[in-house]
């Protein structure tokens, strides 16, 4: 059984390196494309409200509407089902206009 131990602890180790190794912690908003976003369900949600909070700045607008934040999220993975090479950022300006 002590011949196990460094073993099993060598293993764990391993496995926590590699899932922090994979952890991404930033994400850079410029950078997604369409498809990308289509294809990241986790962190969809999470690009839709920055980028409502982004524009909404620009704006001088410091109300946020949860309903219209849902269905730009809708909207945003609509136009990116068609425009799939395209930046996200690019996508959600070219709806608002």
């Amino acid at each position: 059984m002590s011949e196990l131990k460094p073993l099993l602890l060598g293993s764990m180790f391993a496995v926590l390196v590699v899932s922090a190794a994979l952890a991404q912690t930033t994400i850079d908003v410029g950078k997604i494309t369409c498809d990308r976003y289509i294809l990241d369900k986790a962190d969809a949600r999470t690009v839709a409200v920055w980028l409502n909070g982004f524009y909404a700045g620009r704006r001088n607008d410091t109300v946020v509407d949860t309903k219209q934040l849902e269905r730009d999220e809708t909207r945003v993975a609509q136009y990116c089902m068609s425009h799939r090479d395209m930046v996200v950022m690019q996508a959600f300006e070219a709806m608002a206009e």
